[in-house]
């Protein structure tokens, strides 16, 4: 396995992202403490993002409003607005793009690039420019923190020690001394059931992790995963594996006044249409549709056979199974908290086997012509025109697209 001799990436993460774009498009939130949360009048939810203003208070993502407000009193409650941050991801990649071309895009806020040979006698030159062009081409409130290292992992975790709106550079022979300093909670790719199950083997800092051998991390991790990340802590040039597609599924956090069964269940025909809109336009056929659903103490949930289909009918056919089945077991006065909908088992269109038991050279496609039908209508107005069954999405919208981390959003997610 090759290991660098010098920098070969650049890790750009965006500060505080969803917090900053709002403050991009209203002046008004500039300067302020602000938490972005899932819906209008979200005093009971949580806080999903927040400013750098708001962070300096004690205030953190995934903390509950009335706790947050508690630490900042003057705290501003933003609803989400997925369009507008999708809208202001493709900009900045973009914008980034003019500089350096964008090798990976990570996640909504995050990013890689390969840095050429003369980007890398260069790197503080290099991320200035890239820091100018957001900062007059797309504006102020937009910072990034950007790490150099070896490889992607190396240069992320660099990017992650100094925020915000900062600049690490890790060459080769510094590295070991730099990841010495951090916690092993500080590392991708070592969550909180790692760490528990690396002190049982006595494994308590990153030292001690560098300090194994590679087949010995593979081991504790009980798969390749903790061997590639031996590997790319010791600077080699060590790639992520392709992913393949294993589901398409949506969740939703339910209002206050839509935390009822009968409001769960249109919602959950709404979050579902989304998913199988998305999996069509993936050329996918599902086989398996998963349905869960948390209340305040306890979750239910259900998986129903499909038998490889994408049209509307098979699928929202299944979901009606599927809760008549799941809500039998559930009390009626039930406060539904959250909500999702998974399809999975997906098999490529182009590898779909049909079924001669289910009628599939009949019935089965004129359910999809219909639905093929349906998509090119909603796709050509640019919003949902036509629908199997009523169409009547919460107030404030937002259904099947969310603050999405991993995940870029479409803009066929907003109709």
């Amino acid at each position: 396995m090759r290991k660098p001799d010098t920098i070969e990436h650049l890790y750009l993460d965006f500060d505080g992202f969803f917090a900053s774009v709002e403050q991009l498009r209203d002046p008004r939130l500039r300067g302020r403490p602000i938490g972005v949360v899932p819906y209008e009048g979200g005093a009971r939810t949580c806080i999903i993002a927040c400013s750098r203003e708001a962070k300096a208070r004690g205030v953190k993502s995934i903390m509950m409003v009335d706790e947050a407000r508690a630490l900042c009193r003057d705290l501003v409650l933003v609803p989400q607005k997925p369009e507008l941050y999708r809208r202001a991801h493709n900009a900045l990649v973009s914008e980034i793009g003019t500089v350096i071309p964008v090798d990976q895009v990570k996640s909504i806020d995050e990013l890689s690039c390969w840095l050429d040979p003369r980007h890398r006698t260069a790197p503080v030159e290099l991320a200035d420019r890239i820091k100018t062009a957001i900062r007059y081409n797309i504006g102020a409130t937009l910072t990034c923190s950007i790490g150099f290292a070896a490889n992607r992992h190396l240069a992320k975790i660099a990017s992650d020690t100094r925020k915000p709106d900062g600049l690490t550079i890790w060459h080769p022979e510094d590295a070991p001394a730099q990841l010495a300093r951090l916690k092993l909670a500080d590392i991708p790719g070592i969550g909180r059931s790692m760490a528990k199950r690396l002190a049982r083997a006595g494994v308590v800092d990153v030292p001690g992790f560098m300090a194994l051998q590679p087949k010995h991390a593979r081991a504790l991790w009980r798969n390749v995963t903790g061997e590639r990340l031996w590997y790319a802590l010791h600077g080699y040039a060590v790639e992520s594996p392709e992913t393949e597609r294993n589901m398409f599924g949506h969740g939703r956090v339910l209002p206050p006044d839509g935390r009822n069964l009968a409001d769960a269940r249109e919602m959950a025909r709404l979050l579902l249409t989304k998913a199988a809109r998305r999996m069509r336009r993936a050329n996918f056929y599902a086989s398996a549709l998963y349905l869960w659903l948390r209340g305040y103490e306890r979750s239910w949930g259900d998986v129903e056979a499909l038998g490889e289909v994408s049209d509307d009918m098979a699928i929202l056919a299944a979901l009606g199974r599927l809760w008549d089945h799941v809500a039998v077991v559930i009390p009626p006065a039930t406060k539904i908290l959250r909500i999702g909908v998974t399809l999975g088992e997906l098999t490529d269109a182009g590898a779909r086997q049909p079924d001669l038991f289910a009628d599939d050279d009949s019935e089965r496609q004129r359910c999809e012509e219909l639905t093929r039908a349906m998509d090119g209508l909603n796709a050509r107005y640019g919003q949902t025109v036509v629908s199997l069954g009523p169409w009547s999405p919460p107030a404030g919208g937002n259904v099947g697209s969310k603050i999405s981390y991993t995940r870029i959003p479409d803009a066929e997610d907003n109709w």
